[in-house]
């Protein structure tokens, strides 16, 4: 999964991305205007748990993949920059709009006082005028072509019937098209049609308060658009995340905070994607395995290698949990609780999976 961090200058965009990514990028006016790309485990005390247990040689944490983006328009008005920013973005599985909440003397001075819920509808905008842009160029390539290619008719139609949606400025999210209108329009990347969230990087104070400029609007937006919604002190969680882990969880407690930003930006786009984790356990090998909710054990085994897809028997299954609460594999096979389960079984979050095949 790779994440695009997108935002307005001085919004703390860069002080997220190090707090993902672990990062020393420089921030604020000195910021360089180049996307910067780097990667994060995403934490699961599961995976803990389990080395802990099996004490592999191994253990492989799932990676998301960050990318640091400036803005989408350049301020010199340079197109080639502009779109080389936008293809960033279109190559981005997740957008993540980070928005300014927190207020300083510096930035406010240069920046002005925060106003999260313009800068919000500022950025769907911008989105929603690139898809625009998209669009109509690709209607005017297949009315003018000499030679239509195969497909063009169902194809142009398709795009003047989404066209009026963006005109009303509503995302292509909101729209309900059938399965085979759905694969065409994935290989548009529309901007629009992309899963969106947004982080509110507010300061100490009020993160402690559960408070910050324009909420009550902010929260209203993002129930009307399926936004999630997370909120950060980007600042002092990139601090406290450079202290022993035993010092982090007072810290954390203190600002009311239960997690890390890394997990709750991680855990927020798994349910906004729809997606969960299984496991493979073994002394060689503890390891996280990402596929959406309601794969099937085979399409999973593919996950692993083509081979266990193709040559799929069985799968034997246990839950973590019940492997938490007993304390061995042995005990949970004394309960009972690991069962087969044949390739149209729909793997559950947190499940430990052993596949049988022959190939």
């Amino acid at each position: 999964m790779q994440i695009g961090l997108m935002g307005a200058p001085f919004g703390g965009k860069t002080t997220f991305f190090n707090l993902l990514t672990g990062s020393e990028y420089v921030t604020g006016f000195e910021g360089n205007g180049e996307v910067h790309r780097s990667s994060a485990f995403v934490p699961d005390p599961r995976i803990n748990f389990l080395t802990t247990l099996f004490r592999p040689r191994k253990t492989t944490f799932t990676q998301i993949q960050f990318k640091d983006i400036p803005g989408v328009r350049s301020e010199n008005g340079n197109r080639a920059a502009t779109a080389r920013m936008l293809d960033e973005i279109r190559s981005s599985d997740v957008l993540v709009q980070v928005v300014r909440a927190f207020q300083t003397k510096l930035v406010n001075a240069v920046a002005g006082n925060p106003t999260p819920l313009k800068e919000l509808l500022d950025f769907r905008l911008e989105l929603l005028l690139a898809d625009i842009d998209l669009l109509e160029t690709r209607i005017k390539h297949i009315n003018e072509a000499k030679k239509p290619p195969k497909g063009s008719a169902f194809q142009l139609a398709l795009l003047e019937e989404i066209l009026p949606v963006l005109l009303l400025e509503k995302p292509l999210s909101s729209v309900s098209l059938n399965r085979e209108k759905e694969s065409l329009l994935e290989e548009y990347n529309f901007l629009t049609k992309k899963p969106f969230m947004a982080v509110l990087n507010l300061d100490e104070d009020q993160l402690i308060a559960g408070n910050y400029p324009e909420k009550e609007e902010v929260i209203s937006f993002a129930a009307d658009n399926r936004v999630a919604l997370i909120e950060t002190c980007a600042q002092i969680e990139m601090e406290i995340s450079q202290l022993q882990p035993e010092e982090r969880a007072e810290f954390l407690k203190d600002l009311h905070l239960q997690e890390s930003g890394t997990s709750r930006l991680a855990r927020a786009a798994y349910e906004h994607l729809g997606l969960i984790s299984f496991f493979t356990v073994g002394e060689d090998e503890v390891k996280a395995w990402t596929i959406r909710k309601g794969t099937t054990a085979q399409k999973a085994a593919g996950k692993i290698h083509s081979d266990l897809e193709r040559g799929f028997i069985r799968a034997e299954v246990f839950h973590y949990n019940d492997l938490y609460r007993l304390g061995s594999t042995a005990a949970v096979r004394e309960k009972g609780l690991l069962r087969l389960e044949g390739k149209e079984y729909p793997v559950q979050d947190g499940d430990i999976i052993n596949f049988r095949f022959n190939v």
